[in-house]
């Protein structure tokens, strides 16, 4: 069991992503911008950060440069899960950081994949 924090500003997506994650035995935390993302990170240490990109105050893609750049963050997976999954959106999103990039809506399956490869489950 992991401790995945979820940074998406949709209650909708967030529930989803929740769902899915406490079905297969995370424990899920929750942040409804790129700063709460990167306070959570700092406060709990989660092992892995799903990261949406579309958010107030601080965009996913500024958050994950920020948590990757930070020695105390730095060896957290981020995995980005947008809508904005255009060819330059995810190279852009790996640039800052990130590990995953998942365009939504996301199955089941391919989130399960992505988090067990980077978890090394």
């Amino acid at each position: 069991m992991a401790r995945i924090l979820i940074a998406d500003d949709s209650p909708t997506e967030v529930y989803v992503l929740q769902k899915m994650l406490e079905k297969n035995g995370h424990e899920v935390l929750v942040a409804e911008d790129g700063e709460q993302a990167v306070a959570q990170s700092l406060q709990h240490q989660p092992d892995l950060i799903l990261m949406d990109v579309v958010m107030p105050n601080l965009n996913g893609f500024q958050a994950t440069r920020k948590l990757t750049k930070d020695p105390e963050t730095s060896h957290i997976p981020v995995v980005i899960v947008s809508s904005k999954n255009q060819e330059t959106d995810k190279m852009w999103g790996l640039r800052q950081g990130a590990r995953g990039y998942l365009g939504k809506p996301v199955t089941e399956q391919d989130l399960m994949q992505q988090i067990n490869a980077l978890l090394g489950q």
